[in-house]
């Protein structure tokens, strides 16, 4: 799951010692958050739509000015559902006459109407919010009223290293977040709902004992992110079915025992045309490339410049808006990872950093839309785009997939036709190396 970049870390720099002084978080904020949040509004802001919200026991919404919410508890007793109900039927209800709508909430709706989408992609509509509710799942400090407490780092460089007990919980999530992206996966089809997609999702994940990630994460209402043809990222799981053709990055994150793992892949549904082939080449290839550059005392910032440089000269271009990151116990933090080239001081590579390379390259111009829904981005000219996230673990010898792929995974026409690495990609230290041999024997017969 991506960072959206604000600002220029290069600029700020010299402005660190009064920043601190002054309690100004400068320099990059999550992605993953409403457009147009960043530094000390983020809280505020993103969850301005659940203002006056009393949550009860058992939980329900209540919006005290103009929308209720309804507690449904689905079959699965771990799982409850948020349904809005209709400000004119809860006053038929109630009794009372509808209350006109505000000048925000009317604002709000123009915009939604008039909102010039840049490809055929359109936003659907939307299935209630699930809460997990199981007491033996542990969740996130966010999973309650959106709000994460952890901050990032005011100092780009300064990176946590994770201890051996640490990393033990960091693998187990990365296989969580992997058995779940691939069950996902195979789910694509040609009629199937981005929605459907996200309940299978939202299952597998308490299935196995962890929270999705994504879930209320700044108010994010699904548990995973669907992004097809041309949205870039954070596309939100609706009624849209999929169609013959399509291309849909599947964002997968889980949260298991107090740590995230965080992985996205590309898949296809029914056949690629010969463009979506290439743009899906080109976007894994450098992707690869990207990681197998990754080793201790290198520089952070120079893996942008192996990114653009392989997809440039192949006629893409790569989005500047968002960022790899930092991950652990937090969702989001230090080190931020450019997908192109910069000098910013984002520190060297040591072993026990925990991170995400997940370069998103498009077709076409690499500038943003975003919609209206604050989450959505697509590129401007409505051509299509591809991403591929791992969440990646360094030692002395190199560095480790967490999220890498197991016996039971699809090998992808990607991966068998690299021209940097043929077959599934584990890592590149000796362990890594061997056990991927190991697996690709037997995909590749």
């Amino acid at each position: 799951m991506v960072f959206r970049v604000n600002s220029s870390l290069s600029v700020i720099i010299p402005l660190l010692t009064i920043a601190t002084t002054a309690g100004i978080l400068l320099g990059t904020t999550s992605a993953f958050v409403p457009h147009g949040i960043g530094g000390s509004k983020s809280h505020s802001h993103s969850l301005s739509h659940r203002n006056n919200i009393l949550i009860t026991s058992p939980p329900c919404f209540f919006h005290q000015a103009s929308n209720r919410f309804d507690s449904v508890i689905t079959k699965a007793s771990s799982t409850a559902l948020f349904k809005k109900r209709s400000t004119s039927a809860a006053s038929k209800k109630d009794g009372n006459p509808p209350k006109a709508k505000g000048f925000a909430s009317a604002l709000r709706d123009l915009q939604q109407n008039s909102f010039k989408y840049a490809g055929t992609i359109r936003p659907g509509k939307q299935s209630p919010q699930k809460i997990v509710i199981d007491e033996s799942i542990m969740k996130p400090d966010y999973a309650e009223d959106g709000i994460p407490k952890a901050k990032q780092g005011l100092l780009p460089w300064i990176i946590e290293v994770k201890s051996p007990e640490e990393i033990i919980k960091m693998k187990a999530a990365g296989r969580v977040a992997r058995e779940v992206l691939d069950i996902a996966g195979r789910t694509v089809r040609a009629g199937i709902t981005t929605d459907e997609i996200d309940n299978i999702v939202h299952e597998e994940t308490l299935k196995r004992g962890a929270y999705p990630s994504p879930l209320n994460y700044h108010g994010f209402p699904k548990s995973c992110c669907t992004s097809v043809n041309e949205v870039i990222c954070h596309g939100i799981p609706d009624d849209r079915k999929l169609e013959e053709g399509d291309i849909v990055n599947l964002d997968i994150t889980c949260y298991l025992n107090g740590y995230h793992g965080d992985c996205s892949e590309m898949f296809v549904v029914g056949e690629a045309d010969d463009n979506a082939k290439k743009l899906l080449q080109t976007t894994y290839d450098c992707w690869v490339k990207a990681m197998e550059f990754v080793e201790p005392g290198k520089d952070y910032k120079d893996i942008g410049g192996i990114i653009e440089d392989h997809i440039t000269e192949r006629g893409f271009t790569t989005v500047r808006n968002f960022c790899g990151h930092g991950i652990g116990s937090t969702f989001h933090t230090n080190p931020n990872i450019y997908h192109y080239k910069n000098n910013e001081p984002n520190g060297k590579m040591a072993p026990g950093h925990t991170f995400t390379i997940e370069p998103m390259i498009c077709e076409g111009t690499a500038q943003c839309l975003h919609w209206p829904d604050n989450w959505t981005a697509t590129t401007m000219d409505g051509k299509r785009t591809a991403q591929f996230e791992h969440t990646l673990l360094i030692t002395k010898e190199g560095v480790e997939a967490l999220t890498g792929k197991i016996e039971t995974s699809p090998v992808q026409f990607w991966e068998k036709e690299s021209e940097v690495h043929k077959g599934l990609w584990l890592g590149t230290t000796p362990e890594a190396r061997a056990r991927a041999a190991e697996l690709n024997a037997k995909a590749m017969m």
